[in-house]
């Protein structure tokens, strides 16, 4: 699963520098998540890390996105170029 930025967001800019995977980035009203980036902070933290920051919990899964674990860490492997 990726995660998505609702409309709800405050722009508060918490969220983009705790991203490990460089997902998130200001978008043309707020900020926004890069589904092919997003792993949910899966081989990095335990817990996504913008949602644990995020002052207005706009940031939930995305259902249109709903991916296992095991393909959260290919992706996470992937962007880190590990085998």
């Amino acid at each position: 699963m990726a995660l998505l930025i609702t409309d709800e967001c405050i722009n508060c800019d918490v969220c983009e520098p705790e991203c490990p995977n460089g997902a998130i980035s200001m978008g043309p009203e707020i900020y926004q998540i890069d589904p092919d980036r997003c792993t949910e902070c899966v081989g990095h933290f335990d817990v996504p890390q913008c949602q644990q920051v995020c002052p207005v919990a706009c940031i939930p899964v995305d259902p249109a996105r709903v991916e296992s674990q095991q393909a959260l860490m290919a992706r996470y492997r992937r962007l880190q170029s590990l085998p």
